[in-house]
């Protein structure tokens, strides 16, 4: 069977289609990302039989029937992270988070006895982080932007919203310098350079939408974008290495 596979971008898009105010439906954005990597099947009318060969974990199956979905277990949670390319989130791993290294952020589930939408995005991006940062430090960003951790409505941005903002982001910088492409240059320092160009210019269309915080809070947000974005391109490496490990074992014969 094959995967069904979300970028961030498009997990993000999805987690935002869940909130009341939403225009877009999960459905759509989940077709989207399908038809993305089966134009060929669609255009030759052989949709069915490629949709059939398709892994649909349950939760995407709940999204697909249209059911109404305020909140998300762990379990969902982590079923949706699985579909993040380069993502490594684990149940266990969320547990801990919930429990102890994050749980003046992330609490009690806020939806009875689910997680609310937020909470999955910071769970999202916790996991994202902690491919270049300690949790020490993933906390000292938090406090920036979440000033009172009690407390929602003091928030910079939501964390749906900054999830989505620099998967936005990481996208542009794929458009614009695409990282395979610039790893394999056989210089850093171009490298380095280029990628900082892409960011700023990135960054700049970003942040003018967010023009109702201050010049202090701007920055904060700005510099966890940056940071956020910087970090997905360390999951890709990361990613690749273990991908390139398992070949040469499997490949020694």
């Amino acid at each position: 069977m094959e995967a069904f596979t979300l970028s961030r971008i498009e997990m993000s898009g999805l987690l935002l289609s869940l909130s009341e105010n939403s225009e877009r439906k999960p459905l759509h954005i989940l077709q989207e990302a399908w038809t993305k990597f089966h134009r060929e099947e669609v255009r030759e009318g052989t949709s069915l039989p490629a949709f059939l060969s398709t892994d649909i974990p349950p939760i995407l199956q709940k999204l697909i029937k249209g059911s109404g979905i305020k909140g998300l277990s762990l379990g969902e949670i982590a079923s949706l992270g699985s579909l993040i390319e380069y993502s490594t989130l684990s149940v266990t791993a969320m547990q801990n988070w919930v429990k102890r290294d994050f749980k003046e952020y992330l609490g009690a589930p806020r939806e009875g006895k689910k997680y609310s939408i937020n909470q999955a995005a910071l769970l999202f991006i916790i996991d994202d982080l902690k491919a270049a940062l300690d949790f020490e430090s993933i906390r000292q960003l938090f406090r920036m932007l979440f000033l009172a951790p009690e407390r929602d409505d003091d928030d910079l941005v939501e964390p749906a919203q900054l999830y989505h903002g620099y998967a936005e982001l990481f996208e542009e910088i794929k458009t614009r310098s695409p990282v395979q492409g610039q790893a394999q240059s056989g210089n850093p320092k171009e490298y380095l350079l280029k990628s900082d160009s892409a960011l700023k210019s990135a960054m700049d269309g970003m942040m003018k939408r967010l023009s109702h915080l201050t010049r202090s809070q701007r920055d904060a947000v700005q510099n966890m974008l940056l940071i956020a974005a910087i970090s997905v391109q360390t999951c890709y490496f990361q990613a690749m290495a273990r991908q390139y490990f398992n070949a040469v074992l499997f490949l020694d014969f």
